[in-house]
């Protein structure tokens, strides 16, 4: 199925001078949030050496949990430790990517599932081995789009060039979208906010992706506080 689109122009729209404070992972790359995301990126390369992860969704239980900016620095110390990475925007609703990487958004994803032109025609190279597919136009029915078959055969054709695939998807207990991506990815991180993230919410973020056979990578803890002023424990965590 294709969905109808504007016919975009043909001119592409480059990177931007600079990027957001999100990105600490080049911002502050001696800092500890920054040796967090290498930790974490260390744990992943590392979880299963018979069966490593490719394709990774990004997820949380709550909104405003941190999945976005956990999904592009974690893009970034890959690409850094010399991965070839994409980073998806899987979020079609709420589409953050493009401002943490002060990329424009006017093509992305849903040109590439509407035909319009191949995948290395819509995303940008911000950094040295890291591409980042911004989501394009939203569509009005993420669903539909998330569950066709042109999104598996883009995610197969993605996992035969890269490294690794990062998806960033929508929070798990709001829309069904990460839960129908959940099985063509070979893993899940799910990103708690310790301070915004209920109970209830991350049990049943849990109990959704468990129903598809999701396999969980970890936990990515974000606004944890140190145990003292002198203590080096960074605040996100695997």
């Amino acid at each position: 199925m294709v969905w109808p689109l504007r016919r975009p122009k043909k001119k592409r729209e480059g990177f931007s001078e600079g990027h957001s404070l999100g990105l600490m992972t080049l911002t502050e790359p001696a800092g500890a949030v920054s040796e967090a995301y290498r930790t974490l990126r260390t744990k992943i390369f590392y979880s299963a050496m018979d069966n490593p992860p490719k394709v990774i969704l990004i997820t949380s239980p709550s909104s405003r949990a941190g999945k976005s900016t956990t999904c592009a620095n974690l893009g970034v110390v890959m690409a850094q430790a010399g991965k070839s990475t994409l980073v998806v925007d899987c979020d079609l609703r709420k589409s953050a990517l493009h401002k943490i990487f002060g990329l424009r958004n006017t093509y992305g994803l849903m040109n590439v599932l509407a035909q319009e032109g191949e995948p290395q025609e819509f995303w940008h190279e911000p950094l040295n081995g890291l591409h980042v597919l911004t989501s394009g136009p939203l569509p009005p029915s993420p669903t539909e789009v998330l569950s066709s078959q042109l999104v598996a055969g883009f995610l197969e054709q993605a996992r035969r060039k890269f490294d690794y695939v990062l998806l960033d998807t929508p929070p798990t207990p709001l829309v069904s979208d990460s839960v129908i991506l959940a099985p063509q990815a070979d893993g899940v991180l799910l990103v708690v906010d310790v301070e915004r993230t209920r109970k209830g919410s991350l049990r049943q973020a849990i109990q959704s992706l468990e129903i598809v056979g999701a396999r969980f990578l970890g936990t990515v803890v974000t606004n944890a506080v140190a145990a003292s002023p002198d203590s080096h424990y960074p605040p996100a965590g695997y």
